[in-house]
């Protein structure tokens, strides 16, 4: 059992001199291969006090511009084109392809921010138009039924002086004219009734198309127009105040009815220039965005492979001397000539004749555990590193949950029909998973991550179907039956049928499905199933344990 099929793989600790100029290219090389995890030389330095804090900083800007962009095309309904479709930065990382696509990203964020504040303010003075539109076709209703009512009365003896003083000043029916969220009528209404003590003529107008919200453009809001009326300034000034704090928007409009059509007039014309200057500059952002949804994956992708590289080369111990950094990781001893040619390749593409020097270290530290995976085995191996992490050169035990996890859940799962569907939805996967590598939904990437493992239990349960001989729950009859049925047997009859001398060749005979005794028959073959399934995984944790 000493082999490593069955063993994490043997690590080395390796040291790494790097010339400064080639850094960059050498840790984006490593980290494109995989094989090396790189130790933290300065464990007790603050994080804001090492070398390329200033280069990181540069990139979680970038980052930021990038979550930017994702988020306004996503608000806007528009597909970021996925990563296999885009070349321009997927893989070559320049400094002045850096450097370019810093500048670019600026240059889009200032775009996409001027075009979004144009568009709220447009959106903002369309709105307002339209409230003040609204208010100006009721305001002559309300106008109407206002001359047409009496004279507002004092309905409270206590401020019946106050309110003589007040028509006394000024005896001109006064108003105020604006809209307010429907939900907030109600509670309008009584404060207002309450505060003024009756003194008010208010009329309320459904607005039946929704308004956006300015503030959300997702948002529609249902609104009404209200006309107040009363006499006094101080009456209408607190009636102002009170519509405001309420979460209304008040209009002044004119109490004649010929400026009133005037400037309704005036507002249709001014709301459809702007719905022909929203459009535009609509379309602009849209197109905009559009030029960004079809680079943005390359673009976060290069940011994040970008900070990456400098979060490691802040691992690294720099030598101000040599201009070069000293780096330690671990790495498996079968990859270490993989790692090896790796630097040799990413020096000779930077245009250099800087090597670097590379040594395998002897040191007494307990080196990480480490196991080689596939897409076949990755799952499996997850399983178990969720349960616990083996140590350095244990037994793995995920190459036996390959076999063990399928067999046990195809023991309670086992039927060929369900067993069947599942066979089918993992092929499904298996066979286009390079098309199906590109979804991002995480619950079908938790399926497609487990696709081989659903494979083994797909056909495990069907074997264990045959083996109970049951599909949805029913029996079949692939063989002979080792009982008969009497000769003068009646459908839905209680009869005991008779032994042939046949032996049904492979799993439960079918005669035993539907029988009274078919439960204490088949739960005392699964009990001692699972005593002699339980005795070999003890057997094997006990083998194991000694190697």
């Amino acid at each position: 059992m000493s082999s490593t099929l069955f063993r994490s793989e043997e690590m080395s600790l390796i040291q790494l001199f790097i010339p400064a100029e080639v850094a960059h290219t050498c840790v984006a090389e490593l980290g494109e291969l995989g094989k090396v995890q790189f130790r933290d030389l300065y464990p007790n330095v603050n994080a804001f006090q090492r070398t390329f804090v200033s280069e990181i900083r540069r990139f979680d800007e970038m980052e930021r511009q990038c979550r930017f962009f994702q988020s306004q095309i996503e608000k806007s309904g528009i597909a970021s084109r996925p990563l296999e479709d885009s070349s321009f930065f997927a893989s070559t990382r320049t400094a002045q392809q850096v450097d370019d696509l810093e500048e670019t990203l600026k240059l889009h964020e200032q775009h996409i921010i001027q075009m979004n504040d144009a568009y709220e303010t447009l959106l903002t003075s369309n709105l307002q138009l339209t409230e003040l539109r609204h208010v100006l076709k009721e305001s002559s209703v309300f106008f109407a039924q206002a001359e047409s009512s009496p004279n507002l009365r004092i309905q409270d003896s206590e401020v019946a002086a106050a309110a003589e003083e007040e028509q006394a000043e000024d005896n001109h029916l006064g108003y105020v004219t604006g809209v307010i969220p429907r939900s907030k009528i109600q509670t309008f209404e009584r404060v207002l009734w309450r505060i003024l003590r009756g003194n008010v003529f208010m009329n309320f107008a459904e607005i039946h198309d929704q308004i956006i919200d300015p503030l959300d453009a997702d948002k529609l809001v249902s609104k009404n127009v209200f006309a107040i009326f009363a006499h006094g300034n101080e009456i209408i000034n607190k009636i102002r105040k009170i519509s405001e704090s309420m979460g209304g928007t008040l209009y002044s409009i004119d109490q004649d009815l010929n400026k009133r059509k005037d400037a309704l007039f005036q507002a249709d014309k001014r709301i459809e220039d702007l719905n022909i200057v929203l459009n535009q500059t609509s379309h602009a952002r849209k197109d905009e965005l559009l030029k960004i949804a079809d680079r943005l994956t390359s673009w976060t992708t290069t940011v994040k492979k970008e900070k990456a590289v400098y979060h490691t080369m802040n691992l690294f111990n720099y030598d101000l001397n040599r201009k070069c950094l000293i780096a330690e990781g671990w790495c498996a001893k079968m990859d270490v000539p993989v790692v090896h040619i790796a630097l040799k390749n990413a020096i000779e593409s930077s245009g250099t004749n800087m090597p670097s020097v590379f040594t395998e270290l002897q040191t007494k530290r307990k080196p990480p555990t480490y196991h080689h995976t596939n897409k076949f085995t990755e799952g499996f191996q997850q399983i178990i590193d969720a349960y616990g992490i083996a140590r350095y050169r244990e037994v793995n035990p995920g190459l036996f949950t390959i076999i063990s996890f399928p067999f046990l859940f195809a023991i309670m799962f086992g039927d060929i029909g369900h067993g069947f569907l599942m066979l089918c939805f993992a092929l499904y996967l298996v066979l286009y998973e390079k098309k199906l590598a590109s979804v991002k939904d995480e619950i079908f990437t938790m399926f497609f991550s487990g696709r081989y493992m659903m494979l083994l239990m797909a056909i495990f349960s069907i074997f264990t179907g045959c083996i109970y001989n049951d599909i949805f729950s029913l029996s079949l009859t692939l063989f002979k039956s080792g009982f008969d049925l009497p000769a003068n047997y009646t459908e839905f009859d209680s009869v005991e049928e008779i032994p042939n001398g046949h032996v049904y060749p492979f799993g439960f005979d079918p005669a035993w499905h539907g029988s009274e005794n078919f439960l204490l028959f088949s739960n005392s073959y699964k009990m001692k199933q699972a005593i002699i399934i339980g005795v070999i995984h003890v057997s094997l944790k006990t083998f194991l344990k000694r190697q």
